[in-house]
């Protein structure tokens, strides 16, 4: 599974709708609302690398009141969350 967390500047006027839309895009499987620079993180999971310019480039970055994106793909996951489902997917060592 790739992972990748997408930092989101949005129409300040647009930002929950915009977060709701994205939220319901097939391969982000998390959105927040957070302060500072960004308006939104949002969190992409696809199978393979390849899937996430058509989750990132060609659905999100389209979605009405999204200005601009910064995308970070991780190399690993340390995290308790990612390795349960990592198993529930049967990607078992």
């Amino acid at each position: 599974m790739v992972t990748a967390i997408v930092l989101i500047k949005t129409d300040a006027s647009r930002i929950p709708e915009s977060a709701e839309e994205i939220s319901g895009l097939d391969g982000i499987s998390e959105v927040y609302s957070v302060t500072g620079e960004w308006d939104l993180i949002a969190i992409a999971r696809v199978r393979e690398h390849e899937e996430l310019a058509d989750v990132i480039a060609d659905r999100l970055s389209k979605v009405s009141g999204v200005v601009a994106t910064t995308t970070h793909i991780s190399f690993r996951s340390y995290s308790q969350h990612d390795l349960d489902a990592a198993f529930s997917l049967g990607l078992e060592g």
